[in-house]
């Protein structure tokens, strides 16, 4: 059983280091731990479940906002079934007053969709009633 530590730690190197979680499983066994791949996902996917409530409520804070910035950026992502990869899109939901002196600390929440289309951004803004 993982420690919350060692599943930070897998989080972190997997999104900040940008180290792959088969490259995480080599370190691992070189040091006598023999943790196969798929579990190291699990855990990430576990992870990402157990934040999600922190996520929705940044984005519910950052919808507060009377202004918002918003981007997208493409991203390879598997489509299964098919054994081939198609084009899907993190997007960026900021907002950062501080060079109008705003009272709200700066602050990114970023969302996937697997488009780009207006249907998506009014999905991603439901609820803000800024600029």
């Amino acid at each position: 059983m993982p420690t919350e530590a060692t599943i930070a730690s897998v989080v972190v190197s997997k999104y900040a280091d940008h180290l792959p979680l088969y490259r995480q499983s080599q370190i691992y066994a070189r040091q006598g731990v023999d943790i196969d791949r798929s579990t190291l996902a699990f855990w990430v996917g576990k992870a990402a479940h157990e934040l999600k409530p922190v996520h929705n409520a940044l984005l519910a804070h950052l919808k507060q906002s009377a202004k918002l910035f918003m981007d997208e950026a493409p991203a390879p992502v598997l489509d299964p079934g098919r054994g081939k990869k198609k084009k899907g899109y993190f997007w960026a939901l900021a907002r950062d007053d501080r060079a109008w002196n705003g009272p709200e600390p700066p602050g990114v929440a970023f969302t996937y969709a697997p488009g780009r289309s207006g249907k998506h951004t009014v999905e991603i803004l439901q609820g803000f009633e800024g600029n």
